[in-house]
This record gives structure tokens, sequence and C-alpha cells, in this order.
């Protein structure tokens, strides 16, 4: 199979988006670490007025990748593609029911079972493990954003690029 692929040249335009897919996760994990210790705010959505959980992933994959994903964490959930938790990758999304429904809460996975993201009222953006008895406890599923591979809309550059 490789070798068919290489003989066409497709193989090299695989790993090419390979790459790319690997250094925008990448950048977006080096992003949402940036933040730590950025307080907690309800309704927050920016590093001046401080985040939620669901407006600091919204926050950095519209900074970092371009894309504009829905606003509340259950939103976000239906808007991405579920996965595997045994498939995570660095910039999926996992969720958590901290507040009795499904998808009350959200953050970016890092790698080796962490994730960052924005707690509760008087904490702040920090990196916790999946593993804590209380997030493990928790824990409602994982997504992948598609243009991470590529599905949801990127942000407009111009008037034209609207249409």
């Amino acid at each position: 199979m490789n070798r068919f692929l290489d003989d066409r040249g497709l193989l090299s335009q695989i790993d090419q988006v390979r790459h790319t897919v690997t250094s925008r996760a990448t950048e977006l994990v080096f992003n949402a670490l940036a933040v730590l210790g950025v307080p907690y705010r309800r309704g927050g959505n920016s590093t001046e007025s401080g985040f939620d959980c669901s407006g600091f992933v919204k926050a950095m994959y519209e900074q970092t990748v371009g894309l504009i994903l829905p606003r509340k964490a259950e939103q976000q959930a239906a808007a991405t593609q579920q996965i595997d938790k045994t498939e995570l990758r660095p910039g999926d999304l996992v969720f958590f029911n901290t507040m009795r429904r499904a998808f009350s809460h959200v953050g970016i996975y890092i790698g080796d079972g962490q994730f960052v993201h924005s707690p509760k009222p008087g904490a702040h953006v920090r990196v916790e493990s999946m593993g804590e008895t209380y997030w493990s406890g928790k824990f409602d599923g994982a997504r992948r954003v598609q243009a991470l591979g590529a599905e949801l809309k990127p942000l407009p550059t111009s008037p034209t690029a609207q249409r």
C-alpha cells in the first residue's frame, strides 16, 4: 500500500497533513498551557477577564486553530466527533459531568492522562490528571474537533471570505 501511495506522490502528502495536524495540536496545547493561572470567571472568555471552562476551550481553539466552537460545553460536545478514551490525543476535548448533567464541564487533553481547564469559581486555569478520583468518576466522554482534521468552519479572514 505504501508503495502504491508513494508511486503517486500521495505518501508525502499524507505525511505533510499528519505533520500539520500534529503541529496545530501541539500549538493548541502550548497556548492552553501559556494561560495557566488565569482566574476562573463565569461567562469569561479571555485572559483579561478570566475564563469559564467552555470559554477557555472556545478561546484556545479560536486563537490557535482559527475555529469558532460553540459557547457552551454541551454544545461543544454536540459539535465534535465522539472518540474512545483510548484514542485521546493532545488537543482533544474531555468532558465531565460535574453538575448532575451530561457534558457540564470541558477541558483540553494534553497527553499522559492530563488535561488543562478552568475548573470553578475561586480557582484558575490549571492542569489536572484524569486519573484523580474526582475526575475519573465524573468523566463523561472524549471528543475530537474535526478541524484538527477539518470540519468546523474557520474564522473568516476578510469580508469576502464569508461568502
